[in-house]
């Protein structure tokens, strides 16, 4: 078990959303806007800052006989998001992950029309990211920064399910709801991912973003058990995101969460008809 602790104790994670208002953002971005080519830049650029850190301090405490120690990779890979929301959460969001992208979407928070962009400059990020320390750390001390499974798949499937949802859940609740304290949104989400990372990164590598497991598999050509960190964490943000869309509308009677609900509203007139 130390051995795979030390293999898989990273994590990946993603990021805040600060800017995004508790309404549904509306299309008005398009692929060409100049703003819009900044929140792809700042996607790539924190996307690569994530990765770097957190995956160099796994390579490092490879290297070093476990001198980094797994609370010190958890705390790096806290410490790194945090910076990274107040640092680029204004412009982007700062979701630096796939998943959280998807799951906003599906929410309505974010326009799918740029979710390939996004998805895309997320990968790219970290597959540059993985790509520099591989050639910063050659030879013998070029070891695997990625999240391998340490048990059985299926464990591996149920643990990245339940920590992205926890992970999109505390995103939802500081970022897209007006009540919450939105100056410590980085806080929460950073914490949130040390406390992820510090509990289950030596089972599975606590992934929580196919952007962070893709760059390394990539670069390593190593896909063992690959489809768990991509399928795993985007249904368990889909489903954290839309639990927290659930107890957000508990204070509103239900003539108007149904008003507010697409789906219903198409079934309305339908049933009505009939």
């Amino acid at each position: 078990m130390a051995e795979s602790s030390e293999r898989n104790a990273t994590q990946d994670v993603v990021l805040n959303v600060n800017n995004v208002p508790s309404k549904s953002i509306p299309n008005s971005t398009t692929f060409i806007s100049l703003p819009f080519l900044q929140k792809l830049v700042a996607e790539v650029v924190g996307t690569y800052f994530l990765i770097f850190a957190g995956c160099a301090s796994v390579v490092l405490n490879k290297n070093n006989d476990n001198v980094v120690t797994l609370p010190g990779i958890s705390i790096v890979w806290g410490l790194v998001v945090m910076v990274l929301v107040y640092s680029v959460g204004h412009i982007s969001g700062a979701h630096f992950n796939p998943a959280v992208t998807i799951a906003f979407a599906t929410t309505r928070r974010f326009p799918w029309k740029q979710v390939p962009a996004y998805v895309a400059t997320q990968v790219l990020g970290s597959t540059l990211a993985s790509g520099t320390l591989r050639l910063i750390f050659s030879g013998k001390e070029n070891q695997f920064p990625g999240t391998i499974p340490a048990g059985s798949n299926l464990q591996a499937f149920v643990i990245e399910f339940i920590i992205t949802f926890y992970l999109m859940f505390i995103i939802s609740g500081v970022a897209t709801d007006d009540r919450a304290i939105s100056e410590l949104g980085g806080i929460a989400v950073g914490s949130t991912v040390l406390l992820n990372v510090m509990i289950v990164g030596p089972i599975t590598g606590a992934s929580m973003n196919p952007a962070r497991s893709i760059g390394p598999a990539f670069v390593h050509s190593e896909y063992r058990g690959i489809w768990v960190y991509l399928i795993s964490p985007i249904l368990g943000a889909i489903a954290g995101a839309w639990v927290y869309n659930i107890i957000r509308y508990t204070d509103k009677p239900l003539s108007e969460i149904t008003k507010s609900v697409s789906f219903l509203k198409k079934a309305r007139p339908e049933a009505e008809s009939n």
